[in-house]
């Protein structure tokens, strides 16, 4: 890009809002992805941050027209390296695109723009009494394009399901710089072919998202959780389907190894209460009123109690079910030094026992370790990849490839919530034939032929 790009750009926007200083751009490079392993970022890509949909269309269409690379940029929470600009591009930080321009209670629908956080969206819920939003990927400064376009879930899918079930509209920016509104505040719509739901969870690649109308819920008063200790994994795996076929549906179902419990605790200066046992299960209920929560308790402590469960640890107070949040939530913080690469794979629910004693097994087999934290309830498994003295060990390529292995025997995805991103973009070969990559590659040239819309990203070709 040259000084005429900039000054063109800087028209649109503004000059305080178009950034080409490397120690101005240097903090929209990159997202959560462990250092080893992300993609390099192009340190020549710009940072702009435009005020609304009309100024992203008029750089949209400019960098159409001169064919220069976009990236947008969310609140960087990803892990699969989606907002890198692995060529020279023009990164759009969506930062300015923030306002809620309406909480309709009515129709339980609210309509804001991309830039809006899941915190602010939250704040803003608090005074309207009785409406809350229950998708919660682990990080409030998520923007909600950004998880649009990633399909964001969490710990809450297990009753809630993922992003893609409470988006009824979205206003995009199409690659040559065109705007669309796509659904709307309506409860059926079968007109066409669903363009929204193809570009949701599309990481970015077919269109930009720069407006979202999503669907409100009654807010549930009274929750619980519920610390369910077992001496075996599978016991607790049982539990879980039995909790499942009751018709009582935890608001999530977390484990960890117990060692992540435990360790996580101790580097917070908390205590880890459930000491027995070696497999703990985190049940977070939530429910209308405090007879039904009663019930719910009821029912999952009696399965518990069935599957040769040690005594349970009920937390009713709100500090205490923070506590015991946060100490699921910070497990990273703990781990974050021990560990080059990431994975996020999901297997049928049932499968989640078997599967997970196979990736134990796999890691004993190269002497290392490998820290499990599960959505459970949901099938999707988190695993990880050590350093051997420091370094990306040298088994590295073979071992993720027999973790797919496994993956693929017991019908699963390599992916349940981050996305192929830039980092898994050779892996998606090894789970989709020929010939639907080649319809991928298919939707991208129709959306976007000139291929400008986050180079690298999902698919290549």
């Amino acid at each position: 890009m040259t000084e005429k790009d900039y000054d063109a750009l800087r028209t649109i926007v503004g000059r305080d809002f178009v950034l080409v200083n490397r120690e101005q751009t240097a903090a929209y490079m990159y997202d959560e992805v462990e250092p080893e392993f992300r993609p390099p970022a192009n340190i020549d890509s710009i940072v702009v941050k435009p005020s609304d949909t009309d100024e992203v269309s008029e750089i949209v269409r400019y960098a159409y027209e001169h064919d220069i690379p976009i990236v947008v940029r969310g609140g960087g929470t990803g892990l699969a390296g989606g907002c890198t600009p692995v060529v020279e591009s023009i990164v759009i930080s969506m930062e300015r695109l923030n306002h809620i321009f309406e909480i309709d209670e009515k129709n339980m629908m609210a309509v804001l723009e991309c830039g809006v956080t899941l915190m602010q969206l939250l704040e803003e819920l608090e005074k309207h009494e009785g409406l809350g939003f229950p998708v919660h990927p682990g990080d409030e400064g998520a923007q909600m394009g950004g998880m649009a376009v990633t399909n964001a879930g969490g710990a809450r899918a297990v009753r809630h399901g993922v992003m893609r079930k409470h988006i009824m509209g979205i206003e995009v920016v199409l690659p040559n710089g065109e705007i669309l509104q796509l659904g709307g505040k309506l409860v059926k719509n079968n007109a066409g072919y669903n363009l929204c739901q193809l570009i949701l969870g599309s990481e970015g690649t077919l269109a930009i998202v720069t407006k979202v109308i999503l669907k409100l819920y009654p807010k549930e008063n009274c929750s619980c959780t519920i610390v369910a200790p077992f001496e075996d994994f599978k016991d607790a795996c049982n539990a879980v389907t039995d909790i499942l076929h009751s018709g009582t549906i935890p608001l999530a179902v977390e484990y960890m190894d117990k060692k992540l419990f435990t360790g996580t605790a101790e580097m917070l200066g908390l205590r880890w209460q459930a000491k027995e046992g070696n497999s703990d299960l985190m049940i977070i209920l939530s429910e209308k009123t405090e007879d039904r929560m009663f019930e719910a308790v009821e029912t999952v402590q009696n399965i518990c109690e069935r599957h040769n469960c040690y005594e349970t640890l009920i937390a009713e107070k709100k500090s205490e079910q923070d506590e015991l949040l946060k100490i699921r939530s910070e497990h990273y913080s703990y781990i974050v030094d021990t560990i080059c690469d990431s994975f996020d794979y999901a297997v049928p629910v049932s499968e989640i026992p078997n599967f997970i004693a196979d990736l134990k097994h796999l890691a004993e087999e190269y002497h290392t370790g490998n820290n499990i934290v599960a959505h459970i309830a949901d099938g999707n498994v988190h695993g990880d990849m050590w350093y051997v003295d420091g370094k990306v060990p040298v088994y590295a390529e073979e071992y993720k490839k027999r973790m797919y292995d496994l993956v693929f025997h017991y019908g699963g995805t390599i992916t349940g919530e981050h996305g192929i991103g830039k980092i898994r973009v050779d892996d998606l070969k090894l789970q989709k034939n020929e010939t639907e990559l080649n319809l991928m590659r298919g939707i991208k040239r129709v959306f976007d032929p000139k291929g400008i819309l986050n180079p690298g990203t999902v698919i290549n070709g």
